[in-house]
């Protein structure tokens, strides 16, 4: 039984995995999503190997941030190193995914970046979804969730991006992370990020050389939804 103090983190992480297969993110037991509280120093994630329509609240598993599991009677999810390492880097990050969503996945496979091919990426992050080099064999041998993300933590210092800047990443040759402020701003993300890669995809496939979007158009779309003068949706909202 998950106790008050975190059962409001437990319901979060518990509406968020619940919409990993309502939304086709994934199949049978695949993927994970946590929701996290620096207040709390903790945060609820998928048990490992639960089917999702046996998910409830109190079979989600409370684990701190070092990963250590705080409440509970499952074991967490196998990919629980991956988030902790996520959450002691990033502080403003209140919620993870991780799937194998299958376009996402295939371009993780290949190993390659996702380029801003047109306005709907560009509306999402101004960037190109990174992906990350493989894992080294020592890693893969040693802490290898930890290691996976502190391989996500490196890429996105290695190029000069901030979490909020790129809220996804594809871990080559594994599949794809995003995240966000919340739970639900995770499996936002998640979802564009699947939509991203298709649409990606499918440009290659009708025009293989294509170039990606010109910066002035990818400018507008970012500033005119994220930057000072925004004017997309509703204020407050």
């Amino acid at each position: 039984m998950i106790s008050p103090r975190y059962r409001r983190l437990a319901e979060e992480a518990l509406e968020a995995n619940l919409g990993i297969p309502k939304l086709g993110l994934a199949i049978l037991t695949w993927g994970n999503a946590s929701a996290a509280d620096s207040g709390l120093g903790a945060f609820a994630i998928k048990p490992s190997g639960v089917a999702y329509e046996d998910l409830t609240v109190d079979s989600m598993v409370i684990v701190d941030f070092e990963g250590a599991v705080v409440e509970g009677s499952l074991n967490p999810s196998s990919d629980t190193p991956t988030h902790a390492a996520l959450y002691r880097a990033w502080t403003d990050v209140g919620g993870i995914v991780h799937t194998h969503s299958p376009f996402a996945t295939s371009w993780a496979q290949a190993c390659s970046p996702v380029p801003v091919f047109g306005t709907t990426h560009a509306d999402q992050s101004a960037e190109p979804i990174p992906c990350t080099p493989y894992l080294s064999e020592a890693a893969v041998r040693g802490d290898y969730e930890t290691e996976t993300g502190n391989t996500i933590v490196e890429t996105l210092a290695k190029l000069g991006l901030s979490p909020k800047d790129a809220p996804m990443i594809l871990v080559a040759g594994h599949g794809p992370f995003a995240w966000g402020a919340s739970a639900g701003k995770a499996l936002h993300n998640a979802a564009t990020l699947e939509e991203l890669c298709k649409m990606a995809l499918c440009t290659r496939v009708i025009a293989p050389g294509q170039a990606p979007l010109p910066a002035y158009i990818v400018d507008k779309h970012w500033e005119r939804k994220h930057g000072a003068g925004a004017y997309y949706g509703q204020k407050g909202k």
